[in-house]
C-alpha cells in the first residue's frame, strides 16, 4: 500500500503523522480520511528519488511559472473595402515585457487575405477588449491574472500609422497562417503586437475569421 509522504501536499495535516505511519491501528480508515484531505489542496511536485537533470523548454518554464497565456479575437469581419485587427497590447503601467510566442489566423471565409504583422502602431477603429483569455497552467488557485490586453477591431477604414510594418503574409479561404516565434518579439510597456486582416486581392467580397495568440509575460 502506498504510503504518504510530506510531499504529497503542499498543505499539511495538523495530525499528520497519525496518517503517513501504517503501523497503526485502523490504518485503512485513516489513510481513507487523509486522501479525501489532500484532493482539497493544491498538489505540489514531489521530490524525486533520483537526481537526474533534464532540459525544460521556455515555453514549458514560464506555463510551470503560471506567466503562459493564450486567447483569441474571433468573427473578425472585413472585406467591402474595410479591415480588422487583432493585437496584444501591453500595458504603460504592467511592469512586464510581452513576449509573443505563437499566432494563428483562422477560419478566414469566401476570399483570400492579407495579414501584416505590425510592431508598436496605432491602428485604425476604436479598440475592444477580448474577454476569449486564459492562462495556460490551471493548476493555480488562484488563477493568474494576464496583464497583457488582447484586443481587437472589425470593419475598420484606413491603415496603422507609425510604428513598424514588420513582415506580410498571404492566405486562401479556409486556411490556416501559423507562426511559432518562441517568444522572440519582446515588447516593454505601452508595446504592441499586431496582426491585420485585409483582402485587397478581392475588396468587394466579405470576410470573417479569427486570431488567436500564445504569449508570456
Amino acid at each position: 500500500m502506498y504510503n504518504y509522504s510530506n510531499e504529497d501536499c503542499s498543505l499539511q495535516h495538523p495530525n499528520q503523522a497519525a496518517y503517513i505511519y501504517p503501523n497503526t491501528k485502523g490504518y485503512y480508515e485513516q489513510n481513507q480520511r487523509y486522501s479525501q484531505y489532500c484532493n482539497y489542496l493544491q498538489p505540489s511536485i514531489s521530490k524525486p528519488t533520483l537526481d537526474y537533470t533534464v532540459s525544460v523548454p521556455i515555453n514549458l518554464a514560464k506555463s510551470l511559472e503560471g506567466k503562459y497565456f493564450v486567447g483569441y479575437a474571433d468573427n473578425l469581419d472585413f472585406g467591402n473595402g474595410t479591415s480588422a485587427w487583432a493585437r496584444l497590447f501591453n500595458p504603460t503601467n504592467s511592469r512586464v515585457n510581452l513576449h509573443v510566442t505563437v499566432w494563428t489566423v483562422t477560419d478566414i471565409s469566401e476570399s483570400p487575405f492579407r495579414a501584416q504583422i505590425w510592431f508598436n502602431t496605432i491602428p485604425p477603429g476604436i479598440p475592444q477588449d477580448s474577454t476569449l483569455v486564459t492562462p495556460a497552467n490551471l493548476a493555480f488557485c488562484p488563477l493568474p491574472q494576464s496583464k497583457i490586453n488582447l484586443q481587437y477591431a472589425t470593419n475598420v477604414n484606413g491603415n496603422p500609422s507609425g510604428g513598424i510594418k514588420a513582415f506580410v503574409r498571404r492566405g486562401q479561404p479556409e486556411t490556416t497562417l501559423v507562426d511559432d516565434e518562441q517568444g522572440k518579439f519582446i515588447f516593454p510597456p505601452g508595446g504592441s503586437f499586431l496582426i491585420f486582416l485585409s483582402n485587397p486581392e478581392a475588396p468587394d467580397i466579405e470576410a470573417t475569421g479569427r486570431v488567436a495568440f500564445g504569449w508570456w509575460e
